[in-house]
């Protein structure tokens, strides 16, 4: 590709058939995705899948084998060749932090301001420290702050030296889920006030879906989908995606015609044509948010489990010995155990694969 269509693009970072590892067989292999100019990015995926493997070569803590990286239309990774981290003008945020202990708050901030002037520094740090709602903790050390707080720290630390690209590796697993979620939100908001793109590395869907522009779902090293959250979850791009985003699954069903499937929930019918010859056996994938309840339904599924969330309650419904699958309710319909619901399908985005083999088996 020549330059002129790599910048007619715009892109800011450009992983063109990546393929790398730590000296032995490649760890990621043939990794393709493009982030546009302040978009937040995520790699997500189960555990060992690659997704730090990813982060660290765009870091240029580890080179490539095949392929290459470019930042702003230019490369900073090619095969024997890697450009040093601190010439990348990329920020790192560390699971663990990683904040100076014997540093103040502010002092942390400033580290790689240390070739400015004193004033310049002292604006600069005071400026982030505000940006993080820490302006008051600028004399405060690491272990007197909270983990929201040292996290905030070691983001303001990161932005300091204005770079063009913040590398997120699992910033905020080790804090519990509320405040998972209200810091993602405050950093993807401090981000996008910048204008600076990220790269964020998690396993948490949820926190992927809030805080991110565009997610890379990856498997055994290797990428099987890079879209945005709605994509993902309603036009998964093959089975592993569709089971693994969001919750869900399968029922099995047959093709009466390229929009419609027969199943024991019913004809279901969807917005999207597939392939498929009528009669060929498919596994269905039906969301919890697929099911209404409906009193005039003759459809009587049993509740096999329950899990009262609040302002909402899980069910679990049998239909029969291979026919499973959830349901969420506002918990105002509160059922029992055992008890038979009138259920129907509302699946607007028909999701379904040819079953392999004869075998089913309920996610």
């Amino acid at each position: 590709m020549s330059p002129l269509a790599r910048q007619s693009r715009e892109w800011l970072l450009e992983v063109i058939n990546l393929s790398c590892g730590y000296g032995g067989p490649a760890v990621v292999r043939d990794v393709n995705f493009s982030l546009a100019h302040g978009d937040i990015g995520c790699l997500l995926g189960p555990s060992g899948c690659g997704k730090s493997t990813i982060l660290r070569a765009l870091a240029g803590f580890i080179g490539v084998s095949v392929g290459e990286i470019l930042l702003e239309g230019s490369p900073i990774s090619l095969p024997g060749k890697t450009l040093q981290p601190e010439k990348r003008r990329i920020g790192m945020v560390f699971q663990d932090y990683a904040l100076f202990p014997h540093l103040t708050v502010a002092d942390n901030v400033g580290f790689g301001l240390r070739k400015q002037n004193r004033r310049k520094r002292r604006e600069k740090v005071t400026e982030l420290l505000d940006l993080v709602h820490l302006s008051d903790l600028g004399d405060q050390y690491p272990h007197q702050l909270s983990g929201g707080q040292q996290q905030r720290v070691a983001l303001a630390r990161a932005l300091a030296p204005e770079p063009t690209l913040i590398l997120l590796d699992e910033p905020f697993s080790n804090l519990d889920s509320d405040l998972r979620r209200r810091l993602s939100l405050d950093v993807r908001n401090i981000l996008k006030t910048l204008g600076i793109s990220a790269i964020l590395v998690t396993h948490d869907q949820q926190e992927a879906f809030a805080m991110c522009d565009q997610v890379a779902v990856l498997r055994a090293g290797e990428v099987q989908q890079w879209d945005v959250p709605y994509n993902l979850y309603h036009e998964p791009a093959n089975r592993f995606v569709a089971g693994f985003v969001g919750q869900g699954g399968f029922i099995p069903g047959k093709a009466l015609h390229p929009d419609c499937i027969e199943s024991e929930l019913g004809v279901i019918r969807g917005n999207r044509a597939y392939p498929w010859q009528p009669g060929t056996l498919l596994d269905v994938l039906i969301r919890p948010d697929d099911i209404v309840y409906d009193e005039a339904s003759p459809l009587r599924p049993k509740v096999v489990e329950k899990t009262f969330a609040g302002t909402s309650t899980l069910y679990r419904f049998r239909l029969s010995e291979n026919t499973e699958f959830e349901a969420l309710f506002r918990s105002h319909l509160d059922f029992h155990i055992g008890e038979a619901v009138p259920v129907r399908v509302e699946a607007d985005h028909l999701i379904a694969f040819e079953r392999p083999g004869s075998h089913y088996c309920i996610k």
